[in-house]
């Protein structure tokens, strides 16, 4: 399609130059995949996207993608939008440790994001590698949902290393025990409920054991070792940001909330990212699975109002051209809604939203337009080399979709890349 017999230069753009993709399957053959790899380059960190969590056809292109990393571009760490602490057994469990039918035990009670079938794949291929796979968790506990699966090991730790502020942490826990759910969207309502005190206290109590653990790094790590300390005191900080998370959204769900607060969690998982590039082997090079608000490079806007500052902003201000960010969307189908209910199981329940036609000035609206009638992967960065054709270009989208609604941020700035399904349908099996 030329551009003179298309109204939108981006969409004629795209005509040329995304690369379609022949299979959904993830067992299917990678070759479709191949330009994929000029398309990231060097990048130590691929953070590969979704519009919305419980999406078919995301979940199953994300573990072709991965496979991909894996076995032809040499990338040795499997990262997910799940919890720091909670990532350790898994990444145990992918090493060959106990036997499959753990891991459903390993993810009881936890949102299914997703995350199970990669890590299977991940134990098979770890069986005959040369050089295995590792899994590590970015996320504040139980995604904002409970302080306890990262206090009750900082506890464990402190009982060998430093037992005279168990007291504390003890009465940490015992307020995390009163509002501890499945998720985010379970405790932060009854966090909200907690007496003033036992808010400020559990505050407080946080604050003093985290001065305390980077006052005495040089003590505790005489008393034990410096990786034992450095994953205590990663685990201490997800609770501060989970407890910080909590006041951001309740003041959040009450309107009186101060700008772009919820960025604590989101600061939180870059810094894990970067946390597990210095601590796994030199030459580490990360798959990131992540929703598009959080792997985007540019602040997160909601009617024109900051909201928040996402994980992709930190990474790129961190790591510049070495992280590279691949939202994937869709132009039709359903979407999962995420509606609040407090009586589900996660806080949440899921509605299968008709996804409407997509809006002008869209991403989504640019590939219908291009024509392109099966998955496809744009190399945004094209887009900002010098040149003619590059002003031409300029400034591209100015939206896409999160969800059911529309995101408004400019894509070829918050995107390396785009992955564009012509169609998408939410899971079945998510339990609400």
């Amino acid at each position: 399609m030329s551009a003179s017999s298309h109204p939108n230069p981006f969409a004629d753009w795209l005509g040329d130059h995304a690369v379609p993709l022949t299979h959904l399957d993830p067992d299917a053959p990678l070759d479709d995949l191949e330009p994929l790899r000029g398309i990231i380059g060097d990048a130590r960190v691929v953070a590969i996207g979704e519009h919305s969590h419980f999406i078919n056809e995301f979940a199953l292109m994300r573990r072709r993608i991965v496979r991909f990393l894996v076995e032809r571009c040499g990338f040795t760490v499997l990262a997910f939008e799940y919890g720091f602490s909670e990532g350790f057994p898994l990444d145990a469990w992918a090493q060959g440790e106990g036997t499959d039918d753990d891991l459903s035990a390993h993810l009881a009670g936890t949102i299914p994001v997703g995350v199970a079938e990669p890590l299977r794949w991940v134990r098979r291929y770890n069986r005959t590698a040369s050089r295995a796979v590792r899994f590590a968790g970015i996320d504040i506990p139980a995604a904002g949902g409970s302080l306890l699966p990262a206090l009750a090991p900082v506890a464990d730790y402190l009982r060998r290393i430093d037992p005279e502020p168990l007291p504390t942490v003890q009465t940490t826990m015992r307020i995390a025990e009163t509002f501890a759910g499945g998720s985010g969207a379970v405790a932060a309502p009854a966090w909200a409920r907690l007496p003033t005190a036992e808010q400020d206290a559990l505050s407080a109590g946080l604050a003093r054991l985290l001065i305390r653990f980077r006052s005495l790094q040089p003590l505790y790590v005489s008393r034990g070792d410096q990786q034992s300390y450095d994953i205590a005191l990663r685990r201490l900080e997800g609770a501060c940001h989970a407890d910080y998370t909590f006041r951001a959204m309740a003041g959040l769900f009450a309107g009186n909330g101060l700008t772009a607060d919820t960025s604590a969690r989101d600061l939180y998982m870059a810094g894990s990212v970067l946390w597990h590039l210095e601590h796994f082997d030199p030459g580490a090079r990360i798959v990131l699975v992540a929703h598009n608000a959080h792997i985007q490079k540019t602040p997160v806007s909601f009617d024109g109002h900051l909201t928040g500052l996402p994980m992709g902003q930190h990474l790129h201000s961190a790591l510049g051209d070495d992280y590279f960010a691949l939202g994937l969307t869709s132009t039709t189908g359903h979407t999962a809604e995420m509606r609040r209910d407090e009586s589900a199981r996660f806080g949440f329940t899921i509605d299968h939203t008709a996804l409407q036609p997509p809006e002008q000035g869209s991403i989504e609206a640019a590939f219908a337009e291009a024509g392109l009638g099966q998955p496809a992967i744009a190399d945004l960065r094209w887009t900002r080399r010098e040149g003619p054709d590059s002003a031409r270009l300029a400034p591209g989208p100015d939206r896409i979709r999160m969800q059911s609604t529309y995101l408004h941020t400019p894509v070829l700035d918050a995107f390396d890349g785009v992955l564009n399904t012509p169609t998408s349908t939410a899971a079945d099996d998510i339990e609400s």
